[in-house]
């Protein structure tokens, strides 16, 4: 039998929820959005039966539900989550997992205690470049990664001003909250060592310019908050010994946006990229993953050619969850790293905060 999913939320990555879905053989079956409209509009688009305006609701009234999708303003991950798992459902949920790393930890003590699969939507992972390159760490000719730089930086990236991305107490926080992809990544490609430090500044030099929003987002609010940091820069050590620098922005005076991991191993060094066109993913858009080595004397640059992957993994990685479910796949990502990258997040804040490093 099919995996029976419920979904939260009715907003744009819902698109690429129900595509991952429908690829593993799953069925949505239900969505609840507290915009009724938007959920009856959501389920005319992609064949869900039932259309409930709140989580209560659809949890009470399909028991049936296997497993819940969460897609909703980052202050409602954990509460969501928690009442699914402790419902009995397995919870995909958005990222990033919850506003701090303490409320990712009550989410995975309710996983832990429901026995249910607690995944998050690290889509970067799921790009055919990363599972290349994970091959090539995996089979042993990378070594061990010593350092690593992840960075994703906008030019003009601020996603609309006075609404819940700008707003502290529904966010979390600005440009480190919303876009972790690449730290996980690093992590990811590194084994996620164990934090032991941070060092970090966030900077809101062009926050209320609103020269700087970018084309992704939600509308302005006029009569809304506008109170965190649009970019920062800091350095991770590790008890490993290993060291990973940071740079994320919404908005900073760079060439382009650029998302990248590079890292540097004792056998190789990498990087995975992607630059941006002008306009988001158009044709002056550029991909490349490639590992250079040192060969009878000659430094070597490899490329590594995959598929193209537009979508940045995001339908792969909910095909995953649901192979997870039904034991056909491992999951891309754990509870686990999940937290300990929002003890980095917690501590990149606490950092700038305080202007010193942070002990994790």
């Amino acid at each position: 039998m099919s995996t029976k999913l419920g979904i939260i939320g009715a907003g744009g990555m819902l698109q690429y929820h129900a595509a991952g879905v429908k690829e593993s053989g799953g069925e949505i079956i239900a969505i609840a959005d507290m915009n009724l409209a938007a959920a009856q509009s959501a389920a005319e688009t992609y064949g869900i039966g039932q259309v409930f305006a709140s989580a209560d609701e659809m949890l009470a009234a399909v028991p049936e539900i296997d497993a819940v999708s969460i897609i909703v303003p980052n202050k409602f991950h954990a509460p969501l989550a928690i009442q699914c798992l402790n419902a009995g459902k397995h919870v995909f949920c958005e990222k990033p997992p919850a506003l701090n790393a303490a409320q990712t930890q009550e989410m995975v003590d309710a996983a832990t205690q429901a026995g249910k699969h607690l995944m998050f939507n690290f889509n970067n992972r799921a790009r055919p470049e990363a599972y290349a390159m994970m091959e090539y760490i995996k089979n042993g000719d990378v070594g061990e990664i010593q350092t690593a730089q992840a960075k994703w930086a906008r030019r003009t990236g601020i996603p609309g001003f006075g609404g819940w991305f700008t707003t502290k107490a529904m966010s979390g926080g600005g440009a480190v909250i919303d876009l972790p992809h690449m730290m996980d990544l690093a992590l990811h490609f590194m084994g996620y060592p164990e934090p032991a430090y941070v060092l970090a500044n966030t900077f809101d030099t062009f926050i209320s310019d609103k020269r700087f929003k970018g084309p992704w987002g939600i509308p302005d609010r006029a009569d809304g908050v506008t109170d965190v940091e649009c970019a920062a820069h800091g350095v991770v050590t590790f008890k490993s010994g290993q060291v990973l620098t940071v740079q994320i922005s919404w908005a900073e005076m760079v060439k382009r946006e650029e998302v990248s991991v590079v890292f540097q191993g004792t056998k190789a060094g990498g990087k995975m990229e992607r630059l941006f066109g002008i306009d988001g993913l158009d044709e002056t858009a550029i991909d490349s993953c490639e590992l250079y080595v040192q060969e009878n004397g000659n430094s070597v640059n490899r490329d590594i050619i995959t598929e193209a992957c537009e979508d940045m993994g995001r339908i792969r990685s909910m095909a995953n969850f649901v192979a997870v479910i039904e034991g056909k796949e491992e999951p891309l990502n754990t509870m686990d790293q999940a937290l300990k990258l929002m003890k980095i997040v917690d501590g990149i804040y606490e950092s700038a905060r305080t202007q010193a490093p942070v002990a994790l």
